[in-house]
């Protein structure tokens, strides 16, 4: 029985790696196809500068903001301040309005290519997203064609400012209207 067992372990077996190779054969070509579909998507932004604002030159230049608020589109300059504000509502016509003054803005400054967008908190990333496509190009319509017109390509992305309001009561104005009466009293005083 040692003779035979021996004479097994002698012999070496062939591996039938045909089955292997035929795998291989199809999912290399396969896999380098749909390699192809699966793109990443980049969008190059630029951070607004520190010191825009604090530059001061003979010729003003426009420095397009776009303050992306819940309730509002607020188009402004940061040197002159708001150009104009659109109302968000779900309604396509708030995106007529807005790719109207964009259009509008870019007749008048042509040159320009930058815009700051300026994000509350509350704004949603679907929101923003579709604010940078309707900011990066429009389409126009010119007769019987319907043209694609290159608006502000160059994106800035910041936060907005957030707007606080302050509800007024009955009891503050009587508050400030007692310190004010004190003052002028004490005023009189004086002279």
């Amino acid at each position: 029985m040692k003779k035979r067992g021996l004479q097994g372990i002698q012999q070496a077996e062939e591996l039938n790696i045909t089955a292997f190779l035929n795998l291989m054969v199809i999912l290399v070509p396969f896999l380098l196809i749909t390699a192809v579909f699966s793109r990443l998507t980049v969008l190059e932004l630029n951070l607004p500068a520190l010191d825009a604002k604090g530059e001061t030159s003979a010729k003003v230049k426009l420095q397009l903001e776009l303050v992306i608020r819940e309730h509002s589109f607020d188009i402004q300059d940061a040197n002159i301040g708001l150009i104009k504000s659109i109302v968000r509502t779900q309604k396509d016509g708030q995106w007529k309005q807005f790719t109207d003054a964009m259009v509008a803005i870019k007749t008048r400054f042509p040159d320009e290519s930058s815009i700051s967008l300026l994000l509350e908190p509350a704004v949603d990333y679907k929101t923003m997203i579709k604010v940078m496509d309707k900011v990066r190009s429009a389409q126009v319509v010119t007769g019987f064609e319907a043209v694609t017109v290159v608006l502000f390509p160059d994106i800035s992305i910041g936060d907005a400012q957030v707007i606080t309001t302050v509800a007024i009561t009955d009891e503050t104005v009587a508050a400030g209207a007692d310190v004010t009466s004190d003052q002028a009293s004490d005023q009189r005083a004086k002279e």
